[in-house]
């Protein structure tokens, strides 16, 4: 009988406002902080609250034998931390049941780790702290924005001191074999990693409110005699928090489900364990060697959704490139202006996917098209340089703005 292990990831971006062209210069404020407590506001009172008192009332019940994961990224502690520490108080509440392990990530929910080690460095330090001092916590199993996984980033992560890491089930890495085992890069010494079940995952993450599909409605019962009859050591189940009651609605009976499911599990003769406990309680299975980069997203489990076109290839060069100016200013609000413009959501909104993908894509969003995410990032981004420029007294790189006009845009190539 395998072993469940329950991840959920809650993040949220920091949206940008309509930057114009002529802003560049005179307004260096880039965020649509309406809109972001708007979709705060919105997400806590259909997810986050009802969720945490929920899986709170869940671990009582079921005196400890009832277990999950969270990670938050420092990007959504901040905004809750400014328009709703009621919710982050009821994360702390949630954590201070011992039935949740808290996961490391990226403070910036970005992807700089192939541009800069030192950078992921620094945020993955950031977000340890942030924990640390909201939580009390000192984490044990790292998960990097949207699932990124591959060789060389597991064995950078090892090296940050990291038990475990998690990465997306990918068939063409698995080879056939089932993402129901913990494995190991082959370049790492101890660091095992935790594939997640894609199809059972996407059941509740995608399918669960399709009426069309034909194991609709999925009851308690149903998934759990799933899980349970799985082969392997642990059936690992990672998904969005916001799945819950805002990706799918409380109409859909999700949240119904999500409390019959710990009883129904346990009567099954499953065991739930925390990441760090399928880690110390499991040996490695054999090697999973990733040698391309993959991640949890789109169809295709790679880097597509954020770098496949010439907007999103030059927008994140371009914020990435800055790395030396911005740190050598040693302005700590300017960096992390900086580091906050390295969100992944930025890139993802660029994209011009289309099919079921592109459909996501769109629900996601906050903005009319891709090209409008583009216009105002670059934007931003240009006053971002003008700032440098001004500190620097117009030397070096910073110099030279990226913004775009929209009425004379004409794309980069891809490098």
């Amino acid at each position: 009988m395998p072993d469940l292990c329950l991840y959920f990831e809650a993040h949220q971006p920091n949206r940008l406002k309509p930057y114009s062209f002529f802003d560049i210069g005179n307004n260096p404020f880039y965020e649509d902080d309406a809109l972001n407590r708007e979709v705060v506001e919105k997400v806590s009172e259909k997810c986050y609250l009802p969720a945490n008192a929920m899986f709170r009332e869940l671990a009582a019940e079921h005196g400890g034998r009832f277990k999950m994961a969270l990670s938050l990224s420092g990007v959504l502690i901040e905004q809750l931390e400014h328009h709703r520490p009621d919710v982050l108080a009821s994360f702390v509440e949630l954590h201070d049941t011992g039935c949740v392990e808290l996961l490391c990530e990226t403070y910036y929910h970005s992807l700089c780790f192939r541009a800069s080690g030192a950078e992921f460095r620094r945020q993955v330090e950031l977000q340890r702290a942030k924990i640390r001092e909201v939580f009390g916590a000192e984490p044990k199993v790292f998960r990097h924005t949207e699932l990124v996984y591959f060789n060389e980033l597991a064995a950078f992560v090892e090296g940050l001191g990291f038990e475990g890491m998690l990465a997306e089930g990918v068939d063409r890495i698995l080879g056939g074999r089932s993402p129901n085992h913990l494995y190991r890069s082959p370049n790492v010494g101890a660091l095992k990693t935790l594939t997640r079940n894609c199809r059972l995952s996407d059941d509740l993450a995608f399918r669960f409110a399709d009426s069309g599909w034909s194991e609709h409605p999925l009851t308690p019962e149903k998934f759990a005699g799933w899980c349970a009859g799985e082969e392997g050591q642990v059936v690992n189940l990672f998904m969005d928090y916001e799945t819950i009651g805002e990706h799918q609605w409380r109409d859909s009976g999700i949240f119904e489900f999500w409390r019959g499911f710990p009883a129904a599990a346990l009567a099954s003769g499953c065991r739930f364990v925390t990441p760090s406990e399928a880690v110390a309680g499991h040996d490695a299975a054999g090697e999973y060697d990733c040698h391309e980069i993959t991640t949890w997203a789109d169809a295709s489990k790679d880097l597509s959704p954020w770098k496949a076109n010439p907007m999103q290839f030059e927008a994140k060069k371009k914020i990435l490139s800055l790395e030396k100016a911005v740190l050598a200013q040693g302005d700590p609000e300017l960096l992390h202006q900086w580091s906050k413009m390295q969100t992944s959501d930025h890139f993802y909104y660029m994209s011009t996917k289309g099919g079921d993908d592109g459909a996501v894509h769109e629900y996601f969003r906050p903005y009319p098209s891709a090209y409008d995410a583009y216009l105002y990032f670059m934007n931003s981004l240009s006053d971002l340089q003008v700032r440098l420029r001004r500190l620097d007294g117009g030397r070096g790189a910073a110099a030279r703005p990226a913004g775009v006009d929209a009425l004379n845009y004409r794309p980069a190539r891809r490098d």
